[in-house]
């Protein structure tokens, strides 16, 4: 054969390769590399989104496509995260990942992607009344009945206790299925003596909240609902400044590292644990298979769905764990989330100690 020819079919053979590599799956790592991904977060008040779940959703995007992400966050404002979803939109964005501020309001968000034929994953909290693509969480209901199971156990025998209910931010449908869920738990058990919905998750928020409770109970609170560890932070500043001792029994949520060591050292009861490790896995797969047009596995969501007031959304949901003292080291420090480096810091060593950790 001339050696003219011999080039020539090197340089196909060639060629060939590299188109097969370019039409990989969203596990061949370069697949994606021409491809966007945006990623939408809610709020900074909750210390999960920042510390765990972009870099978690990044790391994990650019191991399995390679995509570029594109992250904003919103800061707790719907038209701010409107904004955002618009600039993603016209920057060429192939997916949206949305962690609605306000799941009504961002129904808009994901009516206006669809008329692009740009698909959207409602990422941990759901999208309604507008088309979405696919849906991941927990059982939300699951954890606020973790809560109140929790919370009642810590209360023991006592009848007819005194509740104070810390739910979330009424605009977020998650706080509402929280509080559905604990109220299935403590209604007629429990006196919730005092219930408020707070507004942005706002630890402040709920500081002021407690306040009030305190003070048209006399300091008579036999146990908090706190639907999230923001929330009982500021629930149990307040009643450190009222001079309540014993702190009462306090639920949380999000197994914020303040949280854990407040579990360890005893002044927090609980907080659930949602592991965002395979949430974020989950989503970036998700939305690396749609941005390069690879078919979602069948099984991906187990035939679960979700109505979200217009259409059942194919979900995934992932399963909510209640962490107190005792499981602390078989949880949270067992999956790495939080190392006991993290945790046993020197105003905590000895409390890790009587812990076990």
């Amino acid at each position: 054969m001339p050696r003219w020819l011999s080039l020539i079919g090197l340089a196909v053979i060639g060629t060939m390769i590299l188109a097969a590599c370019g039409s990989s799956s969203s596990t061949g790592g370069a697949s994606g590399a021409s491809k966007k991904i945006a990623l939408l977060l809610p709020e900074t008040k909750t210390a999960r989104y920042e510390s765990k779940d972009k870099p978690l959703f990044e790391a994990d995007v650019a191991k399995l496509c390679g995509a570029q992400v594109l992250y904003s966050n919103a800061n707790q404002d719907a038209p701010t995260q409107a904004n955002q979803a618009d600039a993603a939109l016209t920057n060429g964005a192939n997916v949206l990942v949305l962690d609605a501020v306000d799941g009504a309001a961002a129904a808009s968000i994901a009516t206006k992607a669809k008329a692009q034929k740009v698909p959207v994953v409602s990422y941990d909290r759901l999208i309604l009344n507008a088309p979405v693509d696919y849906y991941i969480s927990f059982d939300n209901a699951g954890v606020g009945k973790l809560q109140g199971t929790a919370l009642l156990t810590a209360l023991g025998s006592k009848t007819n206790p005194t509740v104070v209910e810390i739910n979330g931010d009424p605009t977020d449908n998650n706080a509402t299925l929280f509080k559905q869920g604990a109220h299935s738990v403590l209604d007629g058990k429990t006196n919730i003596a005092k219930e408020y919905d707070t507004p942005q998750w706002s630890p402040d928020n709920a500081q002021k909240e407690m306040t009030q409770a305190l003070t048209a109970l006399n300091n008579k609170v036999d146990g908090v609902l706190a639907a999230n560890d923001g929330t009982a932070g500021g629930a149990i500043a307040a009643m450190k400044a009222a001079g309540v001792n014993p702190l009462p029994p306090i639920t949380g949520q999000d197994a914020e590292l303040a949280a854990i060591q407040r579990i360890v050292a005893g002044t927090q009861t609980m907080t659930v644990y949602k592991a965002i490790v395979p949430e974020a896995e989950k989503a970036a797969e998700l939305a690396c298979d749609l941005a390069t047009g690879v078919s979602v596995p069948s099984d991906m969501t187990g035939g679960k769905t979700v109505n979200n007031k217009n259409i059942d959304v194919p979900s995934i949901l992932l399963t909510p764990v209640a962490v107190t003292k005792a499981n602390v080291k078989d949880t949270v420090v067992k999956d790495a989330f939080w190392t006991k480096a993290d945790i046993c810091t020197a105003d905590f060593a000895a409390a890790c100690t009587a812990a076990g950790l």
